[in-house]
């Protein structure tokens, strides 16, 4: 094979596997030695690449959390009776790694707003940072620099204070912590378990995660994450706002001809003069409103389709 040495090293180069150089070998230049000789001249003539190495990641008290969405049980959807998938949603506090967790419908802006509310009650506080990866509901324009965070959830974060930091894409190591809480989530708390519905469902998971996953020994911290929580990160949080920020989703609708935007498949009026634009709406629970980009254009009651 010293001959084909630096024809070998180019196919190796280009990604062709050994079986298919040696087979070639065989095939076009009447080689007939075994494919171990290949082998080992691969090992030779291929450099091996250096292994991969990640920097740990050190957390101080009340500094950051971590927050992802992962595949939960199925239930009976009340409304229609179905059979729906639900979602688990978890924040895990990064120093102590004490955890907020639960199952929803869907991974909507709006229940990524709520569950965030939920969560902060639940700690009595509010970290200062939050981790996340690119989900719709957070981040409209992944990039490693700058990117482009959803209207509604920067509102939140204005509310609440906090930063929002997300993961560089496909870099999922950077929130390594709430995934390991997640996996945890369904490994120890689903299975062997039945749920007469949701709400029962949820019950559940919370007193799981404050009599059980809160008083384990954590694996890297060697200490209860609830007890962690309770001594030390939770008089370092951030307080909770006196009046909670209102929950809202921004939309950009274009404006019909008929002179309505359409929202969550209502429909809502505005100036004939906006025909054709793009415009801003804000919805929350109660009201609509919208904008030319910062002039408010209309205000309605917030409808909802049956």
């Amino acid at each position: 094979l010293t001959d084909h040495g630096e024809q070998i090293a180019r196919w190796a180069e280009a990604g062709i596997q050994g079986t298919t150089i040696h087979a070639t070998l065989v095939r076009n230049h009447g080689f007939t030695g075994s494919y171990s000789a290949v082998k080992r001249v691969l090992r030779r003539v291929v450099p091996v690449p250096p292994p991969e190495s990640t920097m740990r990641l050190v957390f101080a008290p009340g500094e950051s959390a971590q927050v992802d969405f992962g595949a939960g049980p199925t239930m009976i959807d009340p409304v229609t009776g179905e059979i729906r998938k639900t979602w688990f949603f978890v924040m895990t506090l990064c120093w102590s790694r004490h955890q907020y967790a639960e199952i929803v419908w869907n991974q909507t802006t709006m229940t990524w707003l709520a569950c965030h509310r939920h969560a902060f009650a639940w700690f009595g506080g509010v970290p200062g940072r939050i981790i996340i990866d690119n989900a719709k509901c957070a981040i409209t324009k992944a990039c490693i620099n700058d990117p482009t965070v959803q209207r509604s959830y920067a509102e939140c974060a204005e509310g609440y204070l906090f930063k929002i930091d997300a993961c560089p894409p496909h870099d999922p190591a950077k929130k390594g912590i709430v995934e390991s809480g997640v996996k945890y989530i369904k490994k120890g708390f689903m299975p062997l378990r039945d749920f007469r519905d949701r709400d029962d469902a949820n019950r559940q998971l919370q007193e799981w995660i404050r009599a059980e996953a809160g008083n384990r020994i954590h694996g890297t911290t060697r200490q209860a994450p609830l007890t962690q929580f309770v001594e030390v990160e939770k008089s370092l949080l951030q307080r909770l706002p006196v009046a909670p920020p209102e929950l809202s989703e921004w939309k950009q609708p274009q404006v019909h001809r008929d002179g309505h935007v359409q929202y969550a498949y209502c429909l809502y009026s505005v100036p004939f003069r906006l025909v054709g634009q793009r415009l801003w709406l804000r919805a929350t629970d109660t009201t609509i409103r919208i904008y030319q980009e910062h002039e408010l254009v209309a205000t309605h009651p917030r409808l909802f389709q049956h």
